[in-house]
């Protein structure tokens, strides 16, 4: 079931990719991929643009544990509902984690589909991205996820991406974050805080970024912070205005982090 959800959702997108006509834009192909940060572009009205997650898969070893969680086929979609406003849906196809003590050899296994995302992205200042973006993006989740995969309730937050050009060639993005949590024992909602800072660089069709982000979650059993140093490259074919390749490598800084994460995936704007 979970590979066939996979080949479908694939296919659904580039049998859009194949039939969509293009359109005439004045506005930079700019995707959400690949990283943990957040951009402040907004599409423009009527356009539509969607982004894939081939694969996701990060790596946890110590304390006599091991964690692998992979993912595949994470989709999402987003349309200009207007010159400053876009919608966004995301979901997860399908996630696994495994989890082993590494002593005994006990091992749990956990799969299947993720939440659902609903935002908006609103632009406050050059919603095409160019020169110093301002945008603000309220979200929710509903709890359409498999049991331990998905969070189980309705959640939120606001993200406040932000970017600005350093010169011709290199761009600092910020993209601070706050939302609410379910409590680890399914009892109640906490706060979370978090975000990203990265700097990025292009050299014609490709784009280079490296990135800090880190996150605190107030879980009441017990408070975690997560940081990782992130890597990311974008490939924009120059035959393919529309189209681009990405790949990331996320490395974990402390204990509560993943050690290492890769990720590769595609987006196609209409």
């Amino acid at each position: 079931m979970a590979k066939a959800g996979i080949v479908s959702v694939a296919g659904l997108v580039w049998l859009l990719a194949s039939t969509a006509h293009a359109q005439d834009t004045g506005r930079d192909f700019c995707a959400d991929r690949p990283g943990k940060g957040t951009p402040p572009c907004v599409l423009d009205a009527g356009r539509f643009q969607a982004e894939l997650g081939l694969a996701d898969r990060a790596w946890t070893r110590g304390g006599g544990t091991s964690s692998d969680d992979t993912s595949f086929g994470t989709l999402e979609l987003r349309l200009g509902l207007s010159d400053r406003v876009e919608g966004q849906l995301s979901w997860n196809a399908y996630e696994r984690i495994h989890d082993k003590d590494r002593a005994s050899g006990a091992s749990a296994t956990a799969d299947g589909v993720g939440d659902l995302g609903l935002a908006l992205r609103w632009s406050l200042k050059n919603p095409g991205g160019d020169g110093v973006s301002v945008a603000l993006q309220p979200f929710v989740t509903a709890p359409v996820g498999s049991d331990q995969i998905g969070d189980g309730t309705w959640l939120g937050g606001l993200i406040l991406p932000v970017s600005l050009p350093l010169n011709a060639d290199w761009s600092l993005a910020l993209s601070p974050e706050v939302d609410v949590r379910a409590d680890a024992d399914g009892s109640g909602r906490h706060a979370g805080f978090g975000g990203a800072v990265g700097i990025g660089r292009s050299f014609g069709p490709v784009a280079l970024g490296v990135e800090l982000w880190a996150d605190r979650d107030e879980d009441p059993s017990g408070h975690v912070t997560s940081a990782s140093f992130d890597l990311t490259a974008a490939w924009t074919p120059p035959a393919l205005k529309d189209v681009q390749l990405d790949a990331s490598a996320y490395v974990g800084l402390n204990h509560d982090t993943p050690d290492l994460e890769l990720a590769v995936g595609v987006a196609k704007r209409f």
